[in-house]
């Protein structure tokens, strides 16, 4: 489990494709986000979790299955790309986002992007079956990164990226027809469920 604020980002160092297979190594930035990292533990990178196979004081190493290949952006990340990270929340931690589970929805595109003032505002195609999930002032996670809507209709919704998340996250980079990963609140997926149930 994370709260979708990304504590650094990294590189891809090294990324080998066997079918759709993906073995990738990544490099942290700062390199102090490897301190007391172990093998077997959870790390979302751009909001997928994903486990720590091996590491050494440079980089660390995971494996995405072919469910993961298909339903992130992963497929189509090259060597040197640069990708969100965070560490799995530690009991007692303090929760500052939202509860982001590293399952990733679907993979959408930004649609504009727009400057106003000191903030980034992105708009994103919403899929019809998350049409449901995604509410002004709710909560969602792109690219691991947790944003609050600002605005959702029937196709689209749109985000706002303060100048933190622009120095600190990889969503700065991101561009008109551009993919990233979505997250949808996890206690919206509930509610939906149950009203579903509810009406048959």
């Amino acid at each position: 489990m994370f709260s979708g604020l990304v504590a650094g980002t990294g590189r891809i160092s090294e990324l080998k494709l066997e079918g759709k297979t993906i073995r990738m190594a990544i490099a942290p930035q700062p390199a102090d986000f490897l301190n007391g990292i172990k093998v077997g533990e959870s790390i979302a990178i751009d909001g997928t979790c994903l486990t720590v196979e091996q590491f050494n004081d440079q980089d660390f190493t995971v494996t995405l299955m072919p469910q993961t290949f298909e339903k992130t952006t992963f497929k189509d990340r090259q060597v040197g790309d640069r990708v969100n990270l965070e560490r799995s929340l530690a009991v007692g931690s303090r929760l500052e986002g939202h509860l982001v589970t590293g399952h990733v929805d679907e993979v959408v595109s930004v649609l504009a992007r727009r400057q106003n003032e000191n903030a980034i505002e992105l708009t994103l195609a919403l899929p019809p079956r998350l049409r449901t999930q995604v509410v002004a002032q709710g909560s969602v996670a792109l690219n691991g990164v947790s944003l609050t809507v600002m605005k959702a209709a029937r196709d689209r919704f749109s985000v706002g990226l303060i100048p933190h998340t622009q120095t600190i996250t990889n969503l700065n980079a991101l561009r008109v027809g551009d993919p990233v990963n979505l997250e949808t609140d996890i206690l919206g997926k509930y509610v939906a469920a149950n009203l579903k149930v509810g009406t048959k």
